[in-house]
């Protein structure tokens, strides 16, 4: 999966006689019991349903359930507890006719079986897992490139909100830079000039953080990016993004040297979104799952496509992203329309094409007048470039306190 997932349930479909890995789901594993059996139905149906539009229906299924102490629990208590949802598992699968041939909780640096009740081979006390990196599975993935980040939590933390008093202080300066926005939006071609002041500096961030890597570990790093970018710019960047077409055009940050500064602001960006903000975070949020995507970083993107959801579900590019990474699409059609878009603006960025030469006008024609511009049958309008491909389709509003159909 590329992480550890705290607080999941973990399903892994198996192919073949010899127990081949195919599709997985995960899930965070529900605080309130009484959503169990639901979501246990759903998960065995979305697993098998998959594979089945696949022509490759699981033979048989391994259900993981991690989740870490509370206060006051153990490794033991943690398995009790949450026996009837591993049972729950079983039999949803066993209906649709797919065995559970295991079903392990792992807790606190131990694993149970829900499965075994050999005590020989599956102590009451649990079986230690092996060291982090060390496992056959560990070396298959290495040997196959792919990089573990850490936990599931530790990658949300990333992305989180500050809190305490730097977190006031920057919705302080939200509330102020949104103040002013609002008088500049209202002028003549005003949405055009924030769109245009909020990509350049946009690029003046990311050049600033291409001139400037941290080092260290992952907490150290971001520390490094927030202190970079001033609650000013931030919040002119935040609100910046809430337009779809300003998002857009900011995707374009992707790949090659601007694809690894890009995500780091990205991040720093949703981290800035504090207080009543919390909801403006989705465009950066996006764009950080975005630039993972695009630079093979799947495990990422997900993370960050699913906290972009948590907080806004019918978030239409993210929705379509996150579609695309489960569905393993490629990335590469959509960054090639992105690179057209860019080509285009930076042509009519140029400036206007000269004025062509006045050419004499043909005399009028007697006969009757042909029909004007009200008079012809009029096609449909054309669309407004890539930037459209991010909607559903069905011209759905989503449901903002400002009804913004920017935001789509």
């Amino acid at each position: 999966m590329g992480f550890y997932p705290d607080d999941s349930i973990v399903m892994v479909a198996l192919h073949g006689e010899r127990g081949r890995f195919g599709g997985r789901v995960r899930l965070g594993i529900p605080t309130d019991t009484a959503q169990w059996p639901d979501v246990a139905d759903q998960l065995a149906d979305c697993l098998i349903s998959a594979g089945q539009e696949r022509d490759a229906r699981p033979a048989a299924i391994i259900v993981y359930l991690c989740q870490e102490p509370a206060a006051g629990e153990s490794g033991k208590d943690v398995k009790d507890r949450l026996r009837p949802l591993a049972q729950r598992l079983r039999t949803a699968c066993g209906a649709l006719d797919v065995p559970v041939l295991e079903a392990l909780c792992l807790s606190n640096g131990r694993f149970w079986s829900y499965c075994c009740p050999d005590f020989r081979c599956c102590p009451a006390d649990g079986t230690p897992m092996v060291m982090p990196g060390t496992s056959v599975m560990a070396a298959a993935a290495a040997y196959a490139g792919m990089q573990v980040r850490g936990s599931l939590k530790e990658m949300e933390a990333r992305l989180a909100p500050r809190t305490g008093p730097r977190a006031a202080e920057q919705e302080q300066t939200l509330d102020a830079a949104a103040g002013a926005l609002v008088p500049r939006m209202l002028r003549r071609d005003g949405a055009t000039a924030v769109r245009r002041e909020t990509l350049d500096l946009a690029a003046a961030m990311i050049h600033r953080f291409r001139q400037d890597t941290p080092s260290g570990s992952n907490r150290a790093r971001d520390a490094c990016d927030d202190a970079l970018i001033t609650d000013a710019e931030a919040a002119d960047l935040i609100l910046g993004l809430q337009d779809r077409v300003t998002r857009d055009r900011a995707a374009e940050w992707m790949d090659g040297p601007a694809a690894a500064p890009a995500l780091r602001l990205w991040r720093a960006l949703a981290r800035r979104c504090a207080g009543s903000y919390s909801e403006h975070a989705v465009p950066p949020l996006t764009l950080t799952g975005w630039v993972c995507w695009s630079t093979d970083d799947g495990p990422s993107a997900r993370v960050a496509l699913g906290c972009a959801l948590a907080i806004d579900p019918n978030y239409t590019f993210a929705q379509l992203l996150h579609r695309a990474i489960n569905e393993g699409l490629d990335p590469e059609p959509l960054r090639r329309c992105l690179r057209e878009q860019h080509r285009e603006a930076a042509s009519a960025d140029d400036g206007p094409a000269p004025a062509a030469k006045e050419v004499p006008q043909p005399a009028k024609r007697t006969g009757p007048p042909r029909p004007g511009p009200a008079g012809r049958p009029r096609g449909p309008r054309g669309g407004t470039g890539p930037g459209t491909r991010t909607t559903d389709g069905r011209g759905r509003r989503r449901a903002g306190r400002d009804s913004d159909r920017s935001r789509r």
